[in-house]
C-alpha cells in the first residue's frame, strides 16, 4: 500500500469546509489544488477521528496532524530491516525490493508499509560508500587495469633493477580481487594475466571491462571499439564479451580503479622494502598478501570478499574450457604460385585455388593456422628454422600429386602387371641412367605405350628388345610401330634412336 499525500492544516480546513457546503469531491479537489483521492483520504480520516466543520479553535497545526495522520507504531520504534543484508539480496537475479519486503513484512507483521520501507533503505543507501552503491549482478563483470606503481626486481649478477608492472583484476558483484606481476603490458603479458585470472576465479565472467590499453584496443570508441585480433580471439576463445570503458571516464570501471588502490596499500605498501630477485618470487609474495586481503572483513558491510565471492559470483561463473588460451599473434600473407606462404622465413602449404589470395595466419609458439575469410584452411607444426617446407599432399593439385607421388616402386607394380619382359626393361632403365629422375621419366614413357597401343603389344616389344639388349623408349615405340619377322632385327634402325635422352644401350 502507498501513502496517500499529507494535506497542511489549511487545506484540511478547507476541504471539511467546502464538504459542509454541499460540494463534491471532485469539485472540493479542483478548488484546492489537489488529487480527488487525497480528498477523499482526508475526509475518511476526519470521519475516523470525529472531526467536523467547524473545527474547534484548540485544534493547532500539531494537534490536527496528530490526530488524522498517527501511527499504530512510531517510526522511531518500528523494527528496521538489516540494510546490508537487504543491499546484498538485491544483487542476487530476481531479487526485487517488493519481495524483500514481502518477506519483511511476514517477519514483522508491525513493521513499515513498502513506500516507506524503500524510501527508508534510500536513505541509508545514500549515507553509504561510493563502491557499495554501485550494483553489478553476480558473474557478470571482470574489471582489469593496471596498477600505476611498480616493484623492482633486481638481477643478482648486475644489480640492475627492473620495474616489474602489477596488473590487478576485481569482481563486480564480491570485490574479489586478483593481482600480479609481469615484465610488461606489452599483449603477450596482458593477455597472459587475463588467462591466469580466470584460473584463479575458477571460472568465466559474461564480460571484461579493460581500460583503452592499445594492448587489447586498436581504436578507442564510445561506440563500437576495435579490438586487436589477438584480444577478440581471446574473447571468442572463453565466449566472453569485451567492454572497454570509455576515453577518460574512470567511473565507467570504478569497481578496479578501487582494487588497484586497495592493492597499492594493503600489498605494494608493504612489500616497498623487500627485495627480489625474480618474478616468481615477488608473484609469490604478492598471492601470500592477496590471500589475507580477499579475508579481511569489510567495513561498512558484512562479510568479506572471499564469503561473498562464494555466495555471489562463484555460483554464476560459466564454466573454463577444457583447453587454456594459447597466445597467438596474427599476420597477414599472400599464397605464393607453389600454394605456400612464407611466415618467419619457413613456408608452409595451403589448398593450390588460394593461389594469389591473402590469407590470415594465427601463430601461436607450437603451430600456425590459416585463414582465408574466418575459415581455417590450413593448420601446420610450427618450424623454428628458415627456408623449410611443409607441405601437405591434399592441397597439391592432382597433376601435382601424380608426379610427386612418383616411385620407382609404383611403376614396378605397373610392369609386373604386364609382363616379365617390361620388368627387365625397366630395371635396365633403373640401372643404367645416371640419375633416379632421369630413369622415372624413361620408365614412365615406356609404361605410356601400354596405353597407346596395349598391354600385350607392349610386352612382345619388350621381349624383342632384351633379346636385342636395347631398352630405350623410342626403341621399344619403334618395335611396337613397325613389327618385323626377324627378331633379330628391329623394325626401325637404330641410328635413327640415338637422340638425347633417348639413346641405346648395349
Amino acid at each position: 500500500m502507498v501513502a496517500q499525500a499529507r494535506l497542511p492544516v489549511r487545506k484540511i480546513r478547507e476541504v471539511l469546509r467546502l464538504k459542509a457546503e454541499g460540494l463534491s469531491d471532485r469539485q472540493i479537489a479542483l478548488a484546492i489544488g489537489s488529487a480527488r483521492s487525497t480528498v477523499q483520504e482526508c475526509l475518511c480520516r476526519c470521519r475516523d477521528a470525529g472531526l467536523a466543520w467547524p473545527l474547534a479553535p484548540e485544534l493547532d497545526e500539531a494537534v490536527l496532524h496528530a490526530q488524522l495522520y498517527r501511527r499504530a507504531v512510531p517510526l522511531s520504534r518500528t523494527p528496521t530491516p538489516d540494510y546490508a543484508k537487504l543491499h546484498a539480496e538485491l544483487q542476487r537475479p530476481g531479487v526485487t525490493r517488493m519481495l524483500l519486503w514481502q518477506e519483511y513484512k511476514a517477519a514483522q507483521p508491525d513493521g513499515w508499509q513498502y513506500s516507506v520501507f524503500c524510501d527508508q533503505y534510500r536513505r541509508w543507501l545514500g549515507r553509504q560508500d561510493v563502491v557499495l552503491r554501485q550494483s553489478h549482478l553476480p558473474g557478470d563483470k571482470l574489471f582489469v587495469d593496471y596498477a600505476g606503481q611498480t616493484i623492482g626486481i633486481t638481477d643478482r649478477l648486475t644489480g640492475l633493477v627492473r620495474p616489474a608492472q602489477i596488473f590487478v583484476a576485481v569482481l563486480g558483484a564480491s570485490n574479489y580481487t586478483y593481482a600480479e606481476a609481469t615484465w610488461t603490458q606489452t599483449l603477450p603479458d596482458w593477455l597472459g594475466s587475463h588467462v591466469r585470472t580466470l584460473q584463479f576465479i575458477g571460472g568465466v565472467t559474461a564480460a571484461i571491462v579493460p581500460d583503452n590499453l592499445k594492448s587489447g584496443v586498436s581504436r578507442a570508441c564510445r561506440y563500437e571499439p576495435t579490438l586487436n585480433p589477438e584480444y577478440q580471439d581471446f574473447a571468442e576463445h572463453y565466449g566472453v564479451a569485451i567492454l572497454p570503458a570509455r576515453v577518460r571516464k574512470p567511473r565507467d570501471k570504478a569497481k578496479v580503479e578501487g582494487g588497484v588502490l586497495i592493492v597499492e596499500r594493503w600489498i605494494l605498501a608493504r612489500l616497498r622494502d623487500c627485495t627480489f630477485f625474480s618474478l616468481a618470487e615477488l608473484n609469490a609474495a604478492i598471492a601470500a598478501l592477496l590471500a589475507e586481503l580477499n579475508t579481511r572483513p569489510f567495513q561498512r558491510q558484512e562479510g568479506d570478499r572471499q564469503t561473498r565471492f562464494e555466495t555471489l559470483d562463484r555460483p554464476a561463473l560459466r564454466p573454463l574450457p577444457l583447453r587454456a588460451y594459447e597466445f597467438a599473434s596474427w599476420k597477414k600473407a599472400k599464397v605464393h604460385l607453389d600454394y605456400h606462404v612464407q611466415v618467419d622465413g619457413a613456408f608452409y602449404s595451403v589448398p593450390y585455388a588460394l593461389i594469389g589470395k591473402t590469407v590470415d595466419v594465427r601463430l601461436t609458439a607450437h603451430g600456425i593456422e590459416i585463414f582465408h575469410r574466418q575459415q581455417r584452411v590450413a593448420a601446420h607444426a610450427r618450424y623454428a628454422g628458415r627456408g623449410h617446407f611443409t607441405t601437405v599432399a591434399a592441397h597439391r593439385p592432382e597433376r601435382h600429386s601424380a608426379v610427386i607421388d612418383l616411385t620407382h616402386e609404383k611403376l614396378m607394380q605397373r610392369a609386373v602387371a604386364i609382363g616379365p619382359a617390361t620388368v627387365e626393361v625397366l630395371t635396365e632403365q633403373m640401372q643404367r641412367r645416371r640419375h633416379p629422375e632421369e630413369s622415372l621419366r624413361a620408365s614412365l614413357g615406356i609404361l605410356r605405350l601400354a596405353k597407346d597401343f596395349s598391354p600385350d603389344a607392349l610386352e612382345r616389344a619388350a621381349e624383342r628388345a632384351v633379346a636385342l639388349a636395347t631398352f630405350s623408349y623410342r626403341a621399344l615405340r619403334a618395335l611396337i610401330s613397325a613389327p618385323s619377322a626377324d627378331a633379330e632385327q628391329p623394325a626401325l634402325p637404330l641410328a635413327h634412336a640415338n637422340v638425347r635422352g633417348g639413346e641405346y644401350f648395349r
